[in-house]
């Protein structure tokens, strides 16, 4: 990568420079990246090897948890080894690639949430026409669609990120490479980026919010109409998802949504949606979820079945 200025690392000062704390942060997040990604990828084993969840909904829910695994990925190791080390240097080049892949998973995140919204509504709103609208290939296409969104909003942030100069202080009061700490070390007027920013990722955000609770808003309405059963198999799925909206949304547009300003808690607000909510949501989903936690146990079963014969 092309640089555009004297700077070729970055100190990233972290959560704390306390040596007590540090321990503590690195046992808690180290838990948290663990839990993070067997609750993940046990979501998507489970939906490759069950028949009964074939649905759209779980085809969406894989890549979800797929895109939960690789954007707490981009952040939560480099945080849980800085955490014990001395100095916590992070390359130009590899600070870059850290940005382009925050936001290339953490997009892919909100765009599969507002498919699993289309896809609620379809079956809910529009039983009938549910299985023609939402086939297999449709769903296909709007994945590829998401992951194409996806690269194309990382490409840009990307290139904001490159065009920053650095010529001084090289320490990132931050545990990783992102846009809003990057531009407090720009040794350039970054109003113009700084508005680019907002209107990118600041408008995703905040615009995919307000469609996702729109749509359950919608769905939650039309429930009227629905059997006493049927609510509440709706109302279940659709409160888990409307939690998991809350929960992501909620710190992004904190973030990404306001003139370049900085704030103590900016860092813990950060570690909430990179870390905290993709641990969450295999919680939300599975726990929730009675479909999902019948497929784990018979997936399990014949596991241990199998081994004993053995």
């Amino acid at each position: 990568m092309q640089q555009n200025n004297s700077i070729t690392e970055f100190i990233l000062l972290g959560l704390t420079q306390d040596p007590m704390r540090q321990k503590v942060v690195f046992v808690i997040f180290f838990i948290f990246y663990v839990g993070t990604v067997v609750g993940n990828l046990l979501i998507i084993v489970t939906i490759k090897s069950s028949r009964t969840l074939e649905s759209p909904m779980y085809f969406f829910l894989f890549y979800l948890s797929l895109a939960d695994s690789c954007f707490s990925t981009s952040t939560a190791p480099r945080l849980i080894v800085d955490a014990l080390s001395a100095k916590k240097i992070i390359s130009y080049n590899e600070c870059m690639t850290q940005v382009f892949s925050l936001h290339l998973f953490g997009c892919m995140e909100i765009f599969v949430l507002i498919l699993m919204a289309v896809d609620r509504y379809m079956a809910i709103c529009k039983p009938l026409r549910y299985p023609t609208i939402m086939s297999r290939q449709v769903c296909t296409i709007l994945i590829v669609l998401a992951w194409i969104g996806s690269f194309i909003h990382s490409i840009a942030q990307i290139i904001l990120a490159l065009r920053l100069p650095f010529c001084g202080p090289n320490l990132i009061d931050h545990y990783c490479c992102d846009l809003q700490p990057l531009l407090k070390l720009a040794c350039m007027d970054t109003y113009v980026i700084n508005t680019l920013l907002v209107s990118n990722s600041g408008a995703i955000c905040s615009s995919s919010f307000v469609i996702l609770m729109i749509s359950y808003i919608v769905i939650l309405h039309s429930l009227r109409n629905h059997s006493a059963e049927g609510r509440k198999k709706a109302l279940s799925t659709c409160t888990s998802h409307i939690i998991v909206v809350v929960l992501f949304f909620g710190p992004c547009i904190f973030i990404y949504t306001r003139p370049p300003t900085t704030f103590p808690m900016d860092k813990m607000v950060a570690v909430f949606y990179t870390i905290g909510t993709p641990f969450l949501n295999p919680l939300v989903y599975t726990l929730r979820n009675v479909e999902v936690k019948n497929a784990m146990r018979k997936l399990w079963h014949l596991k241990i079945t199998s081994e004993n014969k053995k």
